[in-house]
């Protein structure tokens, strides 16, 4: 697939592994942000295969959203605060980029290969308007928002991401 996320029955669909992120992330700003959790706390916590999150932390540490500590006292905690953790950040950092077509990405731009010119594409015009949606929910929602279940649009991340 060009852009990131799966087609499941005609359907884009974020990966495992991105709403694993987002749990974990979720599970790291519910927590107290002096007490590092453990992977395997989290992986119990979340319902999330172990091995599988350990993967995911080690991105998110490359990303400097997440940081970690060693020893007794050692694990997990958020680098950046919940607040400033978008949706969009993740989806992007994990799954690539977010755009239905790849002539639609901001980050990896790429011509539709049966293409005649994009000022002419109905189709084009149509999912600019789905994508700049999309980006726009993804880029102004934070983990902070997702946890705290602020507002009618906004539930708690366990309950957008088994949705």
């Amino acid at each position: 697939m060009p852009c990131g996320g799966a087609i499941v029955d005609g359907c884009v669909m974020i990966s495992q592994k991105a709403k694993y992120a987002l749990r974990a992330l979720a599970a790291l700003a519910q927590a107290d942000p002096e007490a590092p959790m453990l992977i395997s706390e989290i992986a119990l916590q979340q319902s999330i295969p172990k091995k599988f999150l350990e993967q995911i932390l080690l991105d998110l540490k490359r990303s400097g959203i997440v940081v970690s500590r060693r020893g007794k006292q050692g694990g997990y905690l958020l680098l950046k605060p919940a607040a400033a953790i978008t949706f969009g950040e993740v989806l992007r950092l994990v799954d690539g980029p977010i755009a239905p077509l790849p002539c639609l990405s901001q980050t990896a731009y790429r011509k539709c290969e049966d293409c005649d010119g994009e000022h002419l594409c109905e189709i084009r015009h149509v999912f600019a308007r789905v994508a700049d949606a999309t980006r726009d929910v993804l880029f102004n929602t934070t983990i902070a928002d997702a946890v705290e279940g602020a507002g009618d649009t906004k539930a708690p991340v366990r309950e957008l991401l088994t949705a």
